[in-house]
């Protein structure tokens, strides 16, 4: 039996096993940074030591990312997926169960490993398993899960970490994942490994100056991001006197706002191209950073920062879009990576931004902090347009279909 054998029905919940899987990385990805005010306070961290639970996950997904997409390219993708995500499952328990400040930093590396490989392979396997004229739709709802786990699954292990504490932060996504196991085992069509894989070419991504360069500018430009985003609930904790709801409803308002800048981001890469994009979301997050500096100190300005935000990654719409452009036919190694770079700045925005607060700067330092990444981020697109430009590429409307975050 092939995807295509299958009936609408069950493609349909095959498709949502994987959203449920995305979903659970979602929600364990942020989640994580809206728990770090509880887990420091608990374990005794310093701001600097308890972005390193932040930054190890996302270091995680760096190194997991091509690892586990080479991996993946030879094997039966209905095994490998479901194998990825119930590690995944199995290591965000054991975090939530294991205790000390090592052995979270260590767990959350390893539950990084499979973030980049099984949302990679498994947006081709949604893509795959729909008729080719509706597999924009597979990839599409399988990315949704991410942009949902931010509406409803990172407010809700909010609530969670209130009455059960915050390991329970932890084990929500790490139940969900091997539920989500369970279903692709269940539900997936078995297939043969694909007699076309060709993992050496999906490396040769990797050699690409244009690949490098594009990721480069993932890494480095959205680390601003999450320099303000890590420590948000802390500083709204610790500077203002908000109500009880106040800290779901902002991590929800960043959810929405992700996922209404993810829409807007792809008319703005099809009208303007994915460079021309990149340049005014990254202008866009450096006003955003600013407005985040202003509002610290005002809990309802800060939930409105959070909004904002949220509004500003939609750049990895652009950045998606134009790895497809260049990747050839790397294509789930592009996609993959480019999970790897959001992570890569997931990593160095907290860790930076530690150290400033670490210094003494104040809570206001994360935002200033971020302005930098941005404006770095924008210096490395000047050289990805210089290179785009001596290569003879056009520039302008994207080729490709963006595909949402």
């Amino acid at each position: 039996m092939t995807e295509k054998d299958t009936n609408p029905a069950s493609l349909t919940l095959v498709i949502l096993s994987l959203a449920l899987g995305a979903f659970a990385i979602g929600t364990s990805e942020f989640a994580a940074m809206g728990l770090l005010p509880w887990f420091a306070e608990d374990l005794g961290l310093s701001e600097a030591q308890a972005g390193h639970v932040i930054s190890s996950y996302a270091f995680g997904v760096v190194v997991g990312a091509p690892i586990t997409t080479l991996l993946g390219a030879r094997l039966p993708r209905r095994r490998y997926l479901a194998a990825l995500i119930a590690a995944y499952g199995v290591l965000n328990l054991l975090a939530a169960i294991l205790p000390g400040y090592s052995t979270l930093v260590g767990m959350r590396f390893l539950a990084g490993l499979p973030h980049g490989g099984f949302l990679g392979v498994g947006m081709l396997f949604a893509a795959d398993a729909l008729p080719r004229e509706k597999r924009a739709k597979g990839v599409t709802q399988v990315m949704l899960g991410l942009t949902v786990a931010n509406i409803v699954g990172v407010p809700f292990a909010g609530i969670l970490v209130d009455v059960l504490g915050w390991r329970s932060g932890f084990a929500l996504p790490g139940v969900l994942a091997l539920i989500a196991a369970v279903l692709i085992l269940r539900l997936a069509p078995r297939v043969g490994v694909d007699p076309n894989a060709q993992p050496m070419e999906e490396l040769k991504a990797l050699s690409n100056p244009a690949v490098l360069l594009t990721l480069l500018v993932g890494m480095i430009g959205c680390g601003g991001l999450f320099a303000v985003y890590a420590f948000l609930t802390q500083a709204m904790l610790v500077t203002t006197t908000p109500p009880n709801w106040a800290v779901p409803v902002m991590l929800s308002a960043f959810g929405i706002g992700s996922t209404l800048g993810s829409i807007l981001a792809a008319r703005m890469t099809i009208a303007l191209g994915p460079i021309g994009a990149c340049f005014r979301l990254f202008i866009f997050m450096m006003i955003t950073q600013a407005f985040a500096v202003w509002a610290v100190g005002n809990w309802q300005a800060m939930i409105a920062s959070a909004f904002l935000l949220g509004l500003g990654s939609g750049v990895f719409v652009p950045l998606q879009t134009r790895l497809m452009d260049i990747a050839g036919n790397a294509q789930s190694m592009a996609a993959a990576m480019n999970h790897a770079a959001f992570n890569a700045a997931n990593g160095l925005g907290p860790l930076v931004a530690g150290w400033a607060l670490d210094a003494g700067w104040g809570w206001r330092s994360s935002g200033v902090v971020a302005i930098g990444f941005s404006l770095v981020g924008i210096l490395m697109l000047g050289i990805v347009w210089l290179h785009a430009r001596r290569n003879g590429e056009v520039i302008g409307p994207a080729r490709a279909a963006p595909i949402l975050h």
